[in-house]
């Protein structure tokens, strides 16, 4: 089955109609256009070779060398991204012939193009460490596999520029903080900018294909989102043994994710206004919920109903920053 973009009824058939779209549509689709465009010209302007970038900081730095265990956390993790990135890469390069306009074909194939350079050095980077691991965790794979298998448009864009995207970003920003490797610290903030670059992307294509969503459709979206979101945090639980070798905390990481993509779900839904706003507010509740719930600190209890009792107090009394996401 085709993918479905929804981008508006009947758009296509009645395109001589000057009552087709209001002015107000009209105003938005202008600024759409040169917000992609701005994603697409930024990213010709800070294309990097990956190649090149990993060989300079080899010789400035000497032969990577990341004594174990922490070796084997630094492969689980960046080996889960070079599959995310496959993905990215992959859902980009499908996004970009289905997309209504030039400027959103311009900003998806730009974003292929990066994908496929992160794909590419990560790749080589972990070669150097000992090779890829097989698969990732069994919830991120089945993150992703969901993401690719997406029947429309907007979940399409929402699973990877929304969701999967600000994961990258977190995972990235760990290892990066970790310093277990100076060749890794100072190659990742490459990764880092391009990808947060991505969000906007979706930030962009999202509020009109939510607009044009009846009341089935957005409810399957909105179900569609959570279901993605609680593999995510599975996942997130599968890599708890790596991210502690690293020495973060779990519960931190997730904040730290949870932030971005709220920071990523307040970009669309501000320009939604009304009861979009509010489902965000309730995501952000659940978040926070599943931040004390799932992940309990060292002197929390750690029987269910305290669990339950913290993570509902927290849901009701806490909000998650909206992170920075360094979209340029």
């Amino acid at each position: 089955m085709g993918l479905r973009a929804r981008w508006g009824r009947g758009r296509g058939t009645r395109a001589n109609d000057p009552s087709f779209l209001p002015r107000e549509r009209l105003g938005r689709e202008a600024r759409l256009a040169r917000n992609l465009e701005r994603v697409y010209d930024v990213g010709q302007d800070r294309i990097w070779n990956g190649g090149d970038v990993l060989q300079t900081l080899l010789d400035k730095h000497g032969p990577v060398d990341i004594p174990e265990p922490a070796c084997s956390a630094v492969r689980e993790l960046l080996g889960a991204m070079l599959w995310g990135e496959l993905a990215a890469w992959k859902v980009s390069a499908e996004l970009a012939p289905l997309l209504p306009s030039h400027e959103g074909r311009l900003a998806a194939t730009s974003q292929a193009h990066d994908e496929a350079r992160h794909f590419r050095v990560i790749h080589d980077y972990l070669e150097l460490i000992g090779g890829p691991t097989d698969a990732p965790a069994p919830s991120a794979m089945q993150t992703l596999d969901k993401v690719l298998a997406a029947d429309t448009l907007a979940k399409k864009l929402v699973g990877m520029q929304l969701l999967v995207e600000p994961v990258a970003l977190t995972l990235f920003t760990i290892l990066r903080r970790s310093e277990v490797c100076p060749v890794l610290t100072e190659l990742l903030p490459y990764l880092e900018q391009d990808e947060a670059r991505h969000v906007n992307v979706g930030t962009n294509l999202l509020p009109e294909l939510v607009r044009d969503m009846g009341w089935a459709e957005a409810a399957d979206y909105w179900a569609y989102q959570g279901r993605l979101f609680h593999l995510e945090v599975r996942g997130l639980a599968e890599m708890e043994p790596a991210l502690r070798t690293l020495g973060f905390d779990p519960r931190e990481v997730y904040r730290l994710g949870q932030g971005k993509q709220v920071g990523a779900a307040r970009m669309v839904t501000d320009q939604l206004g009304g009861s979009a706003e509010r489902i965000t507010d309730w995501m952000r509740a659940g978040m926070e919920f599943t931040a004390v719930y799932r992940f309990p600190g060292p002197e929390e209890r750690r029987d269910v109903l305290s669990r339950l009792r913290a993570g509902l107090a927290a849901a009701r009394q806490t909000e998650a920053p909206a992170a920075h996401l360094l979209v340029r």
